[in-house]
């Protein structure tokens, strides 16, 4: 079936009030680069929603997803810490610092990795699919998975239109880590697509160096359940993931007919773009390779130039790339984007730079921050509006973070008790702003 009117809508995470610096993503050069520095919540948080602003400034639907429980004390209940919320907090900070940094994370500020989805257009049922990524890679993450699904649940919350899948079974074999390595090629949003699942590696291969974090046995289990009509499986490049690449959306990025990558990006491009020929429907694919010799991987990395969001405005000839400042100040990421978009006729014409540096510091850029859920007219009305950005829920919003948030968490500050009531409180603000309900998250307060 083809969507009339469908539109892609970016569901940006809304940046945590435990926002930090730990260094807990191995491959993640960001990560590890800034480990232990201080963080600035509010700041993080305030430019997550001012890139939202400015995507709906230019004419996109916008939509929000809320941060998880952080500290996240049921879980720290689970093995075993008791007392009140201060005392697990403080006691699993003393004793099982590992533990209790994973149990701070807010990672769950890149959306990009909540799920991966697949629009009706493209699946045999017609209906809207999502599938919540396990992420069982690392410990900090694996434990999004239970409030992703609820988040998500109530969104998408009609089962006519949308087929919420729980998250595979977090084992090796079964490894995924979202829509970050998942992309989707096709002539307009509505129009079947052919979806590219790229994956590090199959189940009992190992490598040397950083994890491959992707399984092909995740991709093609996803694929199954979605029942997605045009399917293609992609090995990413093992030289891109040692670089630093955790995910795809490091080195490539796709929107409409383009798909726009680096020269080190996969395995066997070749037989990729024969392959999405081959099955593309209504449109020829438009490959924009960004060569070695031009930017290198390390450039490519440190600037996340592809972890950048592809969007076409209304009435644009050509699409527009949405890249961090980090982009920019960058001398030959810079030069080449601008070489890039002068062409005559170019299937990207146009940049737009913004500041998300705060997310930057710790391996995030545009497109982590964001979940693509395309969506008919039918489809939007069904979801849950309260979760659809307008002027009046980003004010809401903005104040909210402007409350609650700390200007700065430096390392020394973590196992502070205090925290726990502070993001508490927040938390229990933000249910009566975002359409959470009462037992959203899994802390009572009276």
């Amino acid at each position: 079936m083809t969507g009339a009117g469908a539109e892609e809508i970016n569901f940006d995470g809304l940046i945590g009030p435990t926002h930090n610096y730990a260094g807990l993503s191995e491959g993640n050069l960001a990560s590890a680069r800034n480990a232990n520095m201080v963080a600035r919540p509010r700041d993080a948080a305030l430019q997550g929603l001012a890139k939202m602003q400015r995507l709906r400034a230019l004419g996109l639907s916008q939509g929000v997803l809320p941060p998880h429980e952080r500290p996240n004390i049921s879980w720290l209940r689970s093995l075993g810490f008791t007392g009140s919320d201060g005392e697990v907090w403080a006691t699993a900070w003393k004793s099982e610092p590992t533990i209790a940094r994973a149990a701070l994370a807010a990672s769950a500020m890149w959306a990009a990795n909540a799920a991966t989805i697949s629009p009706s257009a493209d699946t045999s049922d017609g209906r809207l699919h999502a599938t919540v990524a396990n992420l069982q890679t690392m410990l900090h993450r694996v434990l999004e998975g239970e409030q992703t699904e609820r988040t998500l649940r109530r969104l998408l919350n009609s089962d006519q239109h949308f087929a919420v899948h729980s998250a595979l079974l977090a084992h090796d074999t079964l490894s995924d880590e979202g829509a970050a390595n998942h992309m989707r090629m096709a002539a307009n949003a509505g129009a079947p697509g052919v979806e590219i699942f790229v994956y590090g590696r199959g189940a009992g291969e190992t490598k040397a160096g950083f994890p491959a974090r992707q399984t092909l046995e995740a991709a093609a289990a996803i694929a199954r359940s979605h029942a997605v009509k045009a399917a293609i499986f992609a090995r990413q490049a093992p030289q891109a993931i040692d670089a630093g690449a955790f995910h795809n959306d490091v080195v490539a990025v796709a929107h409409e007919q383009v798909l726009f990558h680096h020269e080190d990006a996969f395995a066997d491009k070749a037989a990729l773009f024969a392959e999405v020929r081959a099955k593309a429907q209504g449109f020829e694919p438009v490959f924009v390779e960004v060569p070695r010799a031009r930017v290198g991987l390390d450039d490519a990395i440190t600037s996340y130039l592809f972890n950048s969001q592809l969007i076409r405005t209304t009435g644009a000839a050509s699409l527009s790339l949405i890249a961090p400042t980090e982009v920019r100040e960058n001398n030959k990421t810079a030069a080449y984007v601008a070489e890039m978009i002068a062409h005559s006729g170019a299937a990207i014409g146009q940049v737009e730079y913004v500041e998300v540096r705060e997310s930057m510091r710790n391996g995030g850029g545009p497109a982590c921050l964001r979940l693509r859920i395309v969506m008919t007219p039918e489809e939007r009305a069904a979801a849950a509006q309260g979760f659809f950005l307008d002027d009046a829920l980003a004010g809401k919003l903005e104040g909210w973070i402007r409350k609650h948030y700390r200007e700065e968490l430096a390392p020394g500050d973590l196992g502070d008790p205090a925290l726990v009531m502070e993001t508490q409180t927040a938390l229990d603000d933000l249910r009566r702003i975002l359409p959470l309900g009462g037992d959203f998250y899994p802390f009572q307060r009276t």
